[in-house]
């Protein structure tokens, strides 16, 4: 009897993995890239902890936030907008993905001067920026942010996010050994740790193009701007859904530095990125089913259900463990960093299960392209998470701050959570043979 069971659960899972070979193979292939990034991302900062200043860790980590957020913005909702729109323009792909990355890295340019001038200006004696060459190197770095950025999600909107997990890998093995060259010549700066970033990027591109015999090459072609123009409806909306889904998350370390100090924000940090790292596998998750449902709408609810169970159990399990070993994990990347925090930050990780259900009712509100309606609640969540961020930085310092947050993420998970499971009951009663593009009920 426990043989046939046995034989019978494997029969099972066989055919359920067929069923969803697509989503499988690609969301697998994130999680792995993802999960690799992750670890040599781990090891990168604890490598730079243990070899810079905590105050040079805290201003490069703020201006890497500050990166992240103009590559946000000169991104432009063009990569999101590729997931979706690639599998719906057969034999344009190449331009369409010329067209958006050259629109997003000119857009990343411009902020990012503009952040350049404005720290110079207005902020020159305490901002992160300190002379020209950092000037340079931030700029440098928005431009391949956004770069990167677009080219990944027309990898994964072509279905080839095996080929997004190699460069993954590669940016990540790259900067590990580009952050232990500059310390071993004696570069530790904020400029050192910026470049190592924008270097990684660039050789990673290359390095995926020499394995995959011009697989990077081939993504893009002559750039056909009069494609993107006709679907410059969509790009907003995605774009306008994208700002205010992660603006938060991604400026944090740099309200971290002005709210309080650069030795706060390098204890911060070094947990923070572990949970920002562990957040790409439930959005990886997400993100997946887009491209998906799109090739296949049949097969909706049965992958978000699967999905969504498989981010929310990794979340609760990343949750439970920044909460037991938050100071062990500081003082893993330095000694001073427990002495910084203390254990102001343990309840960080729970923000994780708030963000999962965040994600996938992103999802939802891309599949029933109802993204500017959908925006405008994330943009309440963003004001609310940095209300809560500020107020709580202000009341109790970084334990403050990190309370805050998570209360913040977590009312906007249970709203998200309801927008779920709605959509999961009307699907459920409209059964098998009326499934399609989940619908939001946010158009309502």
């Amino acid at each position: 009897m426990p043989v046939d069971l046995a034989e019978t659960a494997l029969i099972r899972v066989r055919q359920a993995l067929q069923k969803n070979a697509t989503l499988v193979t690609n969301s697998g292939a994130l999680a792995i890239g993802t999960l690799a990034a992750a670890g040599l991302g781990f090891f990168y900062w604890w490598l730079a902890a243990r070899l810079f200043p905590p105050e040079v860790i805290g201003r490069a980590c703020a201006l890497l936030s500050v990166m992240g957020l103009v590559g946000l913005l000169g991104e432009a909702g063009l990569g999101t907008l590729l997931m979706g729109e690639i599998v719906r323009h057969p034999g344009k792909e190449r331009g369409l993905a010329a067209a958006a990355a050259s629109v997003g890295v000119a857009l990343a340019a411009g902020f990012a001067v503009l952040f350049v001038f404005g720290e110079v200006y207005l902020n020159s004696s305490t901002g992160p920026i300190d002379g020209w060459f950092e000037g340079v190197a931030f700029v440098l770095g928005c431009c391949l942010t956004v770069l990167s950025t677009v080219a990944d999600q027309a990898l994964v909107g072509n279905l080839r996010s095996t080929d997004r997990m190699i460069r993954q890998v590669l940016f990540s093995t790259f900067k590990l050994m580009l952050i232990a060259a500059a310390a071993a010549a004696g570069y530790a700066s904020n400029a050192a740790i910026l470049l190592t970033w924008a270097a990684g990027m660039l050789v990673s591109w290359i390095g995926l193009d020499l394995l995959t015999r011009g697989g990077a090459r081939h993504l893009v072609g002559p750039p056909d701007f009069q494609l993107l123009h006709t679907l410059r409806r969509k790009v907003f909306d995605h774009y306008t859904l994208d700002v205010a889904l992660q603006t938060p998350g991604v400026i944090m370390p740099y309200l971290v530095l002005v709210l309080l100090s650069p030795a706060i924000n390098a204890a911060f940090v070094s947990l923070w990125m572990l949970i920002f790292m562990a957040s790409l596998i439930p959005a990886a998750m997400a993100t997946a089913l887009f491209p998906v449902i799109r090739a296949s709408p049949k097969q909706s609810r049965h992958n978000i259900l699967l999905s969504l169970m498989a981010s929310l159990l990794f979340s609760v399990v990343c949750a439970a463990f920044v909460f037991t070993y938050s100071e062990e994990v500081l003082a893993f990347f330095s000694p001073a960093y427990p002495e910084i925090a203390g254990s102001s930050l343990r309840f960080l990780g729970f923000s994780l299960i708030g963000s999962t259900l965040k994600f996938h009712a992103c999802t939802l509100a891309r599949l029933s392209d109802t993204m500017r309606k959908a925006s405008r609640w994330f943009m309440l969540g963003a004001l609310l998470e940095l209300c809560f961020v500020v107020a709580g930085a202000k009341l109790d310092g970084l334990q403050g701050l990190v309370l805050g947050w998570t209360f913040a993420v977590s009312i906007e998970g249970a709203c998200a959570a309801l927008i779920l499971a709605f959509v999961m009951k009307r699907d459920s009663a409209a059964g098998p043979a009326h499934e399609r593009p989940t619908a939001s009920p946010l158009q309502t």
